[in-house]
């Protein structure tokens, strides 16, 4: 019988929702859900409620291959459709301002982020570093699967973790609240001569592709990290991690160099 079942037996809430009728209802009840999987070729008229409904709430729908989902189903029936459910509850940009409080904001806004490890460990980061919420899409990026909550170590926990439908969207209205924008990208002022000491958010890409064009042009600043080795790019959490600890040292009023003479 199509079931619900926990993809990791210890990951809370972590699970695929396999058969039409288990991800109708999670639809239904606005279960977190990052995306379905429908069998690729099958009729689009019986599951054309599935597809409605996802459309209604923004979950994006992907075709797939039979192996794909008996993969992720692990032998339980699923009828040509499965649902990755999230693993913890997204949190609102009301949540983010409240972490906030008095501080300048301090925002992380991953922009393309398909790798889970990459997402987890820029979470976990954020957390070590005192962002106060990290911002991802909805569509063309992980969500918060199993793999990101058990590479974030945990932070998810407490890391408000908020999923938005457009990032330059997003953006634009975090400028208005006032928030100066950095985008980590190539070609742009070296990564420690910015200030980013007031209420900031940065922008981190996708390793490889970076940061969109569209949303690097609705960025304030774009900041680079130095490149002299024969790679020419970073993993993008590994460059998250040093462009948002020159925010903290900043932020922390730490002075760059300290003689010991």
């Amino acid at each position: 019988m199509p079931k619900e079942f926990t993809s990791e037996p210890n990951a809370r809430e972590s699970a695929v929702i396999a058969g039409r009728n288990a991800v109708t209802e999670a639809l239904k009840k606005g279960r977190p859900i990052d995306c379905i999987y429908i069998l690729k070729g099958a009729d689009r008229g019986s599951v054309g409620k599935i597809i409605a409904l996802a459309k209604e709430r923004g979950v994006p729908v992907k075709d797939a291959a039979a192996q794909k989902l008996d993969a992720l189903c692990g032998g339980v029936v699923h009828q040509g459709v499965a649902a990755m459910a999230a693993c913890h509850d997204f949190s609102t940009m009301e949540d983010i301002f409240a972490k906030a409080g008095d501080q300048p904001p301090f925002i992380i806004i991953c922009d393309n982020i398909e790798d889970p490890h990459n997402l987890g460990a820029i979470i976990r980061t954020a957390e070590a570093a005192g962002a106060h919420g990290v911002i991802i899409p909805k569509r063309r990026g992980v969500g918060l699967t199993a793999t990101v909550a058990k590479t974030s170590a945990g932070a998810v926990e407490y890391m408000p973790v908020v999923r938005v439908a457009n990032i330059v969207s997003t953006i634009e209205e975090l400028k208005q609240k006032g928030l100066w924008i950095f985008c980590a990208d190539m070609d742009g002022k070296p990564w420690c001569s910015a200030d980013m000491c007031g209420p900031i958010g940065i922008v981190v890409g996708a390793e490889g592709s970076g940061v969109s064009r569209l949303t690097k042009e609705h960025c304030d600043f774009v900041v680079s990290l130095p490149m002299n080795g024969q790679v020419n790019s970073l993993n993008a959490s590994v460059a998250a991690a040093i462009v948002i600890y020159e925010a903290v040292r900043q932020r922390s009023g730490l002075p760059a160099f300290t003689s010991n003479k």
